[in-house]
Parts: C-alpha cells; structure tokens; sequence
C-alpha cells in the first residue's frame, strides 16, 4: 500500500515542478517562495485549528496534535533545512531548462540510499541496488547532454545550486524518516500531520522574514508582478505540493516502508515536468536528455521489483 500512496505523490510533485517554473518566469523568487509558503499554510491552518476545539477528533487522518516545545524543535529544524533546499531548488529552476533541473532532482534518491544504510541499517537487494546503479548512470550521461546547450555541470552555478537542493532534499527525507518513525525503531515518533502543518507555517514566517527584510527601494523595483496569473500558479504549487506532501508523509508512518525505496518512487515525477518541458516549453536536445531519462526511469523500475 506505501508503494501506491508514493506513486501518487510523484504524479502530484511532477505537476507541481511545471507551475513552479510558471510561477517564477519573470518573478522574484522570494517574493514567489513567500506566497508559496503562505498558501501552504492557510491550507492546513484549518486542521490546525479545528483539532484545537476538537471537530476533528484523534482518530481522524486531519488531526494535529497540540505539541510542546519537545516537537516543535524538531520541526522547526525540518523547516530550515526544507526551506534552504527550497530556495536552491527554485533559483536553479528560474534560471535553467525544466529538462535539465529534473532528472537532477530525480537522483537524490541515491543519496537517501547513501544516508539510509548509514542511518538507519536498511539492506537492498540485487534488484534494487541494479536500480540504483542506473540511476548514477543516467546522472553523468545528463552531464553529457548538458554540455551540448553549454551547460557545464562543474562551473555552473545553477547546477551548482540543484545540486545543492537535491542534498538538502536527501537530507529532509532521511530526517523525515527519523521524525516519523516509532521510538522502537530509533525515530521520535512525531504525528505526521504535526510535522506537515507547522513546519509550513515556520516555512512562511521565515520567508516573511526574508521579505520585509529587503530594502524599500529593492522591493520598489523587483520584477515581480503581483497579478492574478503569478497569484494563480503560486496557489497551485502550494496546493498540489501539499497533497504530495500529505500522501508522503501517511507513506512514509507505515510500518513497512523503506525510506531508500519512497524517495526514488517520488523522483518519477520528472516523467511529468520532463513531459511539459519538451512539449509545452519547447525546450532542446530532448533527444539524449529522453535516453538519459530512460535509464532513470529503469532504476525505478527494479526499485520496485526490489520492493515486490
């Protein structure tokens, strides 16, 4: 069942990743990212809330606990460290190829596995580590085809920079899986709609923060349009993140699931964003970056054979 939920939340990040790259075409990434986090936010205030006077009960999937300082400091540390991968991420999606930004999300998992064996003892099997394998190949061929639209992985500060928020990400997931899991089983036990409403909140104060803390006259002249379109794609990457987020997080608090294995399964939402890029943005050299693809798309293919 874990298998599905992931699957599901990988279809919803693949749309996400396409109005993220909408909602920042000629926008202000902080000012983007704000919103964002604000939408998010309001999203889940209400289950925060309605737990809080008790219409949504402890047995019910909405329900958020009221927490102490003992929770909230391990969320607080979540938000940091999602928000730090956030801001990567979204600079080097502004300013590079959606085909490119996703096939390099698309091998974080290999550094989940890393930090999953490391952490938490988990043990692949043949098919899974052929999976993974596959994966690191398709990474280096995309370094191939970079080249060919002048991208150089190792000088270039956008790569730099997705690289950079795939790690932050890889390190979110192993700590995710930390959060979440049972104390019997090293983890802190925390409620996942806990974890998901308030470090969305955290994630909107800081970037709030971040906002006013820009000088007046920079603000004056940022090239963000508060309009209805970038109001509208804001609110659709807050809302199908969230629900990827939320499918995620119920994943990852069954017994039986592998961290290595749910974070890989979520990078196949690149199938969507490459899909957009290549026939809605137009963009170039689809036909190495499609082969490339390809082997990401096998390494997920025997990950879940592994799984099986």
């Amino acid at each position: 069942m874990w298998l599905l939920f992931a699957f599901t939340s990988a279809a919803l990040l693949g749309f996400y990743d396409v109005f993220k790259k909408k909602a920042l075409s000629g926008n202000d990434v902080v000012v983007v990212l704000t919103l964002n986090t604000l939408f998010c936010s309001l999203l889940f205030l209400p289950f925060i809330v309605l737990s809080a006077v008790g219409v949504i009960g402890e047995g019910s999937l909405l329900y958020v606990p009221v927490c102490g300082w003992e929770v909230h400091k391990y969320i607080i540390l979540k938000a940091v460290i999602v928000l730090a991968s956030w801001l990567c991420g979204y600079v080097a999606m502004k300013n590079l190829p959606l085909t490119i930004v996703g096939p390099i999300n698309a091998t974080r998992p290999v550094m989940v596995l890393l930090g999953a064996i490391i952490v938490f003892g988990e043990r692949l099997n043949l098919y899974q580590w052929i999976g993974v394998l596959l994966a690191i190949a398709g990474y280096y061929l995309l370094r191939r085809s970079g080249k060919k639209e002048g991208i150089d992985f190792r000088h270039n500060r956008w790569i730099a920079l997705a690289v950079l928020a795939a790690l932050l990400g890889a390190v979110s997931g192993l700590y995710d899986k930390f959060l979440l899991a049972p104390e019997s089983s090293g983890g802190v036990g925390l409620n996942r709609m806990a974890v998901q409403s308030y470090f969305l909140i955290y994630q909107f104060a800081m970037m709030a923060v971040m906002l006013l803390r820009k000088p007046v006259q920079q603000l004056r002249s940022l090239p963000s349009k508060f309009n209805g379109t970038m109001v509208f794609w804001s609110f659709l990457v807050a809302l199908f993140l969230s629900f990827a987020d939320f499918v995620y997080f119920y994943a990852l608090s069954l017994p039986a699931a592998l961290i290595s294995v749910v974070s890989m399964i979520r990078r196949s939402s690149v199938v969507v964003s490459f899909a957009v890029g290549a026939f809605i943005f137009r963009e170039k050299n689809l036909r190495a970056k499609a082969f490339d693809l390809v082997l990401l798309l096998l390494s997920l293919v025997f990950l879940y054979l592994g799984s099986k």
